[in-house]
């Protein structure tokens, strides 16, 4: 049992640390003080718990809305990442979360920072059922295409897993992937296991993209991940193509002879 603290810097530093499951406690022991620095404490420490409060809501719902998609039965949720790149591979992730515990902190990958993605990526490797993982290498997209690539992975993502699947959850339009497909626009900000696997994906891929920096230095793969920023353009422009590179994504960046 923690002892309860009356200096004014523990009570402050006991309710900037706190979890979110002691601030109710902590809250009303401190609420009447009349310290002006404790109330000032608690008043951040409300904000912070009501941030979190609304937070936790946001994800609930994320989990109830994937219940009422697929009820009974194993739900793949499905997203992918790298589809508007011009450099490293398309990458698809097919995942099952269980009902708990909730993974608090899921959204779609574009709204979190890396370090956030990496540490809910963990937790999500600690917790899914199942976990599928696809990948279509830039020489392939260049030959079949992306809409056909993006097809294949969805599929391998799929086998991968390991599982048959009673849904699949798809972020964006109907791909007729899979009998059970049912499609979500926006999904992955609005179902738990496809936000789970846009997180997936994008961690995934971004290790891939790192390890490309280190083979190919001097187009900013760890920064741009392969996509076209103003820096990675002018590299292809200086350098050239590596093997990373999508030649069919790069023709506005450098004559016809160079691409092949």
């Amino acid at each position: 049992m923690i002892e309860t603290p009356h200096n004014v810097k523990e009570i402050s530093a006991l309710l900037k640390l706190a979890s979110f499951e002691e601030l109710p406690a902590l809250l009303e022991r401190y609420g009447e003080d009349p310290r002006k620095q404790v109330q000032r404490s608690v008043e951040s420490a409300k904000k912070r718990y009501d941030k979190e409060s609304s937070e936790r809501v946001r994800v609930e719902g994320m989990y109830e809305l994937m219940h009422k998609l697929s009820p009974h039965g194993i739900a793949l949720g499905i997203d992918e990442v790298g589809r508007g790149s011009v450099a490293g591979p398309l990458t698809v992730c097919a995942l099952a979360l269980p009902d708990t515990p909730i993974i608090y902190g899921l959204n779609d990958s574009k709204k979190l920072s890396a370090s956030k993605r990496e540490e809910l990526a963990q937790e999500i490797a600690k917790h899914a059922l199942y976990i599928g993982i696809a990948h279509i290498e830039p020489e392939k997209i260049d030959a079949a295409g992306m809409g056909a690539s993006l097809h294949v992975a969805m599929q391998r993502a799929i086998k991968d897993a390991g599982v048959e699947p009673d849904y699949v959850l798809l972020d964006g339009n109907p791909m007729h992937i899979h009998d059970k497909e049912i499609n979500i626009i926006n999904g992955d900000a609005k179902l738990a296991c496809i936000a789970a696997a846009s997180i997936v994906a994008k961690v995934t891929r971004d290790r891939i993209m790192d390890l490309a920096d280190a083979e190919y230095p001097g187009y900013g793969f760890s920064h741009s991940k392969g996509y076209a920023s103003a820096e990675h353009i002018k590299a292809i422009q200086e350098l050239g193509l590596s093997d990373y590179h999508r030649k069919s994504f790069c023709t506005g960046f450098l004559p016809q002879e160079k691409l092949f």
